[in-house]
């Protein structure tokens, strides 16, 4: 039986921590810093939990 490759994908933009819960980070943060307000910046600023309706499909894509 052939082993379920992860896509990689989903590896590059989603980790898993400790607990076991899926992180991302937040969109529209990587460039043209200069036209968006600093409270969207704050806003998309860090990781964000994925949302458990998510889940699952993402843990499909990593193989766990």
């Amino acid at each position: 039986m052939p082993k379920q490759k992860t896509h990689k994908g989903t590896a590059k933009r989603v980790r898993v921590t400790g607990s076991g819960k899926l992180v991302r980070e937040h969109t529209n943060n990587q460039h043209k810093f200069e036209v968006k307000s600093s409270s969207r910046k704050r806003r998309v600023s860090g990781i964000g939990v994925l949302s458990p309706a998510d889940a699952p499909r993402m843990k499909k894509l990593l193989g766990l």
